[in-house]
């Protein structure tokens, strides 16, 4: 391990003043960064806490009816939280299935969203596009499980509730679109977040209009537990009968399907062949690699579940 050192930031100005600093970062539960460094990803004179932060913490109700979970709230508290569970259940249910209940414990939501893509040739040192290679490894080799996808469960279903991401930097404080705050690759290919120098995420905005309806998140593993996303779905139908479908482990960030498949979704009615022919609508556009064609049924398996559920609920 490589050495650094350890500052507990109290407020929000001194946990920005230090994060001007280049070879300073932002550090929660650390389940992600603490393992990047080890990787020698990542090589920081010091790491800043940002756990005590009083903008990061606590879950509380907006004044339009939504939920602001702040940042540095551990997952296991996420996924507890009755008004979370009540009103936005996709996402207690993805925090829930965050590796094991020691990993809940510790980490964070804002480091959850913020980590790192879990490819073997990107963690193992292998010079790949992301680490300022020319090539990347994983597009002819041993891509059948991760190659680039983000490894958020969290974030899938944030996308699917609409929430917002609220960002605190050298400039002044901004909010994004969840959709939005994840890049591709060919937009930025050093990070995975539209996260700039000196930026880190303070708490995340649910809708009101979000709140309730049906939801669902379902995550399919190699294992039963402790693992990551071969595939996974965020559905939701909300109140106003709009419906948001948002895959995970597929995409280098989460994946929201075509807006006119959601649509029919809620046509209500539908046959086994109908559903079957959305579902491969939605993956019409997938372009899978040697190895991981399967995660097409896969998703295609999902997604004719959620369609059935949405449409007779």
């Amino acid at each position: 391990m490589i050495p650094f050192a350890y500052h507990r930031a109290i407020t929000l100005d001194d946990a920005l003043g230090r994060l001007e600093a280049p070879d300073h970062v932002a550090i929660g539960g650390g389940t992600d960064l603490l393992v990047t460094i080890d990787e020698g990803l990542i090589a920081p004179s010091t790491v800043v806490d940002v756990r005590a932060l009083s903008e990061a913490l606590g879950v509380t109700t907006t004044g339009e009816g939504g939920l602001r979970i702040g940042a540095a709230v551990r997952l296991a508290d996420v996924a507890g939280h009755a008004l979370v569970r009540e009103r936005y259940p996709a996402l207690a249910l993805a925090c829930e299935q965050v590796g094991t209940p020691a990993i809940r414990e510790m980490a964070t939501l804002g480091g959850n969203l913020c980590q790192r893509p879990r490819c073997w040739y990107f963690r193992r040192g292998i010079a790949c596009y992301k680490s300022g290679g020319d090539s990347c490894p994983a597009r002819e080799g041993e891509n059948q499980y991760l190659a680039i996808v983000h490894p958020s469960d969290p974030a899938v279903a944030l996308v699917a509730l609409d929430a917002t991401i609220e960002i605190a930097g050298p400039s002044g404080r901004r909010e994004v679109a969840a959709g939005d705050f994840f890049v591709l690759p060919r937009d930025r290919m050093e990070r995975e977040t539209v996260l700039t120098a000196g930026e880190l995420v303070i708490g995340v905005r649910l809708p009101a209009s979000a709140a309730g309806g049906v939801q669902r998140y379902v995550k399919l593993m190699q294992r039963e537990a402790w693992d990551f996303a071969l595939v996974s779905l965020a559905a939701v139908r909300r109140a106003d009968g709009d419906v948001r479908l948002v895959l995970g482990g597929v995409a280098p960030r989460p994946y929201r399907i075509y807006t006119s498949v959601e649509e029919e979704a809620t046509s209500g009615g539908l046959d086994e062949e109908t559903i079957a022919g959305l579902a491969e609508r939605a993956l019409l556009d997938a372009e899978p690699l040697a190895k991981n064609g399967y995660k097409l049924d896969l998703a295609a398996s999902l997604l004719r579940d959620a369609i059935r559920e949405l449409a007779s609920d």
